[in-house]
């Protein structure tokens, strides 16, 4: 009974090593390129089986509200819902077995304290999926706010100059520098290409970036369409409205910055700035004290 005991936990083991191991060996079904990170392409084939298992139970809130996120960070022709709360199901696990382990085997913990910190540290890790993809949202954002007055200056010029609103487009998209406005825009144009009506091609690129001002953009062409209003004085108007939002914005950075920097100042530099002046004066008194 031992040996065959031994055999058929000998088995176990295998098939569990097999189990886990057999996502790595199918063909992944990421797509290639460079934009994915050596992390990501590792443990793509756990997460794209983890994925398929776990979709059945997210609700449907939480699938629209992961797909607009991945919509405004420019990942949504990347990953889905699915793969995202795989990714936070995954990091959770990780971090509860790595952190376990190291709490019990290592510092010698106590069982019931070492699950309480693994828990808090699988909870941070899962969370962090989500704040990744909010940073690379708010980031794209930025870029687009900062291309925009740009594109809105190209466009007037080309409608002052004679051309119709999608012609414009096309050579705003043309000569802006490259970066993710640029990438909206030509998406939009192409849904022009492909029939769909310009103004539905417009709100929808503004729906893909989730930025306000394109949307205000957006309703400005619509309304300037349909009473019959010139696109020129619009537009100019629109430009200069964005550079002024956009010279605010820079001014309260500026302002903010004393204040953020005031923490690091306090904690680092003051210290030591203290020690610095201090020490001499205690020197003398330590030595008038002795004498």
């Amino acid at each position: 009974m031992f040996w065959a005991s031994s055999i058929a936990a000998g088995i176990c083991l295998c098939l569990c090593i097999y189990l886990l191991l057999r996502p790595g060996m199918t063909p992944s079904s990421l797509q290639t390129g460079s934009s994915f990170s050596l992390m990501v392409r590792l443990v793509w084939p756990w997460v794209d089986k983890l994925a398929e298992v776990i979709a059945p139970f997210l609700s449907w809130k939480f699938r629209l509200k992961i797909e607009k996120e991945l919509c405004f960070s420019g990942l949504g022709q990347k990953f889905s819902y699915k793969h995202i709360a795989a990714f936070q199901l995954l990091s959770c696990l990780v971090a509860f077995l790595l952190v376990l382990l190291l709490a019990v085997v290592l510092l010698g913990a106590s069982f019931d304290l070492a699950v309480l910190i693994s828990l808090l540290a699988g909870m941070l890790c899962s969370w962090l999926p989500r704040h990744q993809i909010r940073i690379l949202a708010n980031k794209r954002q930025r870029l687009i706010l900062k291309a925009f007055p740009f594109m809105l200056d190209m466009t007037t010029l080309c409608v002052e100059s004679g051309l119709n609103l999608q012609g414009a487009l096309i050579q705003a998209a043309r000569l802006s520098p490259e970066g993710p406005l640029r990438q909206e825009l030509r998406h939009a144009l192409n849904d022009m290409r492909a029939g769909m009506p310009r103004l539905d091609a417009l709100r929808n690129m503004s729906d893909r970036t989730g930025v306000q001002e394109l949307k205000q953009w957006v309703s400005a062409m619509a309304q300037a369409d349909s009473l019959g209003m010139g696109l020129g004085p619009i537009l100019r108007a629109q430009s200069d409205q964005r550079r002024s939002e956009r010279f605010l914005r820079a001014e309260k950075l500026a302002i903010e910055a004393p204040v953020k920097m005031l923490f690091p100042l306090v904690l680092c530099i003051f210290p030591c700035t203290f020690i610095v002046l201090a020490f001499p004066i205690g020197m003398k008194l330590l030595n008038s004290g002795l004498a």
